[in-house]
């Protein structure tokens, strides 16, 4: 049986399939199981910023498993201080303390018990079309997916991004953090005001609140700087990671301040930092060093802005692009669009019911995205 006919049999449907088998993949580009090679601009959402297959992700992974590939925290391990260290030393001064994890909503999670555990209070504030998981907690803090599983945590109050009135009359006694995205990913890619940023770091100073910076999307190199909040000189109490720090590996982590406080027994993750993700981190992130990709996201981010904002069809109501996250908005549905591009082998997301979004691996090159390009302007100019 083939991959389609497999999971069509045994997969609890909760993805809109695209049709297509994917089986391999090589820097910007994958493959389906008829031999048909796509350039990706979706990258896992948001995952293969060093490319699919790095051959050096993949040598550290290969070399590790042969060694160790589980280790529980309560044991020290060399691979888990090691990327420890590394993040500490790539985050905002301060942020010197890191629980490994998972994913991204593991990390988000991690990041509202700790809020709740350090200030004694259970408010929450989050911007109106910020995504921030799909785990009860994490989901209590999104905008939307909520209907089907209300009631969630109680006390989240939602303020519309860039709206600092609206900031300020929600941030109050009961407020345990205030957790945002610096660009909005699932939210249309909407990037914040750094004033807005500003204001919220100020107003939990003030009111006793941390600030939570979801960089699960914007992290590693996607926006032009190592950490989206490098670019608003936004020093956040707890930094959520996750997506691109391992290659492609499952892994997220959080940061924080010596301001959050935590304790034995708080918080914990049987897989959380295990070896085999924390030697993939290492590479990945040396990779993205070394090869210099927050420079290659601002210069391959640059000359598509170039080639495709010079004359926008039509359709095209807005372009919003930091580094190489891009959202297209149009005038009108996006999924129709989304299907033309796939059938001509560039694959792409959505970011809300008009937004194409466009995250490709930070390797792509320049020819391929004159590609991107050319598609782009074909399928939305007909």
């Amino acid at each position: 049986m083939t991959a389609r006919e497999l999971e069509e049999r045994h997969a609890l449907e909760v993805y809109p399939r695209r049709g297509i088998s994917i089986v391999r993949g090589e820097d910007a580009r994958l493959w389906d199981d008829q031999g048909n090679e796509y350039l990706d601009c979706a990258a896992g959402v948001g995952v293969a910023n060093v490319g699919h297959a790095n051959p050096v992700v993949a040598t550290a992974l290969a070399d590790q498993a042969r060694v160790l590939v589980t280790c529980p925290g309560i044991f020290y391990n060399d691979q888990r201080g090691q990327l420890m260290e590394k993040l500490a030393s790539l985050a905002p001064a301060g942020l010197e303390k890191v629980f490994l994890c998972n994913s991204g909503t593991e990390s988000t999670e991690t990041a509202i018990k700790l809020a709740r555990k350090t200030t004694g209070r259970s408010g929450m504030v989050t911007a109106m079309r910020g995504f921030h998981g799909r785990t009860l907690g994490s989901l209590s803090a999104t905008f939307k997916y909520r209907d089907a599983f209300e009631p969630l945590l109680p006390g989240c109050t939602f303020v519309p991004l860039n709206n600092i009135d609206k900031l300020d009359s929600a941030v109050g006694d009961d407020t345990a953090a205030v957790m945002l995205e610096t660009v909005q990913g699932e939210g249309g890619v909407r990037p914040a005001d750094p004033e807005y940023l500003a204001a919220a770091r100020r107003l939990c100073d003030e009111r006793g609140s941390l600030l939570i910076i979801d960089e699960v999307q914007t992290g590693f190199c996607r926006t032009g700087t190592f950490f989206s909040c490098e670019q608003f000189n936004l020093v956040p109490d707890i930094l959520c990671l996750a997506k691109s720090i391992a290659g492609g590996m499952p892994m997220g982590a959080v940061l924080c301040s010596e301001r959050v406080e935590a304790g034995i027994g708080v918080h914990g993750s049987t897989f959380g930092g295990n070896p085999l993700a924390c030697a993939a981190a290492l590479a990945a992130i040396n990779f993205m060093l070394e090869h210099d990709l927050a420079a290659r996201a601002n210069e391959r981010g640059a000359y598509f802005q170039r080639r495709f904002t010079g004359e926008l069809p039509a359709r095209v109501r807005d372009v919003r692009q930091i580094g190489l996250m891009i959202g297209i908005e149009l005038k009108e549905k996006a999924t129709p669009y989304l299907q033309a591009l796939l059938h001509r082998r560039v694959l792409a997301l959505p970011a809300g019911p008009t937004v194409i979004r466009l995250l490709p691996p930070l390797v792509i090159s320049e020819s391929q995205l004159d590609t991107v390009v050319t598609a782009l302007q074909d399928v939305l100019s007909v």
